[in-house]
């Protein structure tokens, strides 16, 4: 549909995420979904904003389930959730830097100290809710800016979130930058991810949907990705 996934597993992801911070150039990674990518259909805008995007990882089960569908395999899928912990064991390696952006004031300083406690060797250099408008994105860069982190992880829906850093990255020029969605509401402890029954079985989306009934609007969106990828079969892969 336009939308350039990675074909790479978790540990190939990481590695180039590794060399990507040691370059030092702002890198934009999106943990795509169906939703995300119904969105770009009906939004030139997102979708312009995705194929800008230096990597796109198959977060959603429906990508992996699409690009077999397609006869474009990826070697597994890559839940944004995990990988925000796999940078995190990455970084006490490495001595990086994380910012953490989003959520309330509450999840993201419980977030923080337990990320903290987690991987002590990666230094959480600052931390801020996600309720701020554009008024105060320029106050809101700044104090990133100054505390030069390596990783970004900012959490304010996809609607906002891959939008806002699309729109800032060069300004804020972090090495790795990335939409976490609910991943502070799990670490913190406020929601509980998936059981595993679920997370095998693929069916994450469906006990979310179960534990919070308000994202069912949002959902509609998975049987529509999944008729048009039944419909196009493989002429999505060649959509530009």
């Amino acid at each position: 549909m336009g939308i350039p996934v990675c074909k790479w597993g978790m540990k190939d992801t990481v590695k180039y995420l590794t060399q990507a911070v040691n370059s030092g150039k702002p890198h934009q990674i999106i943990t795509a979904n169906p939703i995300m990518v119904m969105a770009a259909m009906e939004d030139p805008s997102y979708k312009q904003m995705m194929q800008k995007a230096e990597l796109i990882v198959p977060d959603g089960t429906g990508v992996v389930w699409a690009a077999q569908k397609v006869g474009e395999p990826v070697a597994e899928r890559v839940a944004g959730f995990d990988l925000l912990h796999e940078l995190m064991k990455e970084g006490e390696r490495h001595h990086w830097k994380v910012y953490l952006l989003g959520t309330t004031s509450e999840v993201i300083q419980e977030a923080a100290r337990r990320l903290t406690l987690q991987y002590p060797g990666t230094e959480i250099v600052g931390f801020r809710d996600g309720y701020f408008g554009p008024d105060q994105d320029q106050e809101v860069i700044d104090a990133i800016k100054a505390v030069s982190p390596h990783l970004l992880f900012v959490a304010r829906g996809a609607d906002t979130q891959e939008p806002w850093i699309g729109k800032y990255k060069q300004i804020l020029g972090v090495p790795i930058m990335m939409g976490v969605g609910g991943s502070f509401d799990i670490i913190s402890g406020k929601t509980k991810r998936a059981p595993m029954t679920f997370q095998k079985l693929r069916l994450e989306w469906l006990y979310r949907l179960l534990s919070e009934p308000t994202r069912f609007r949002r959902m509609l969106a998975l049987p529509k990705f999944v008729v048009r990828v039944l419909r196009e079969g493989e002429n999505l892969t060649k959509m530009g």
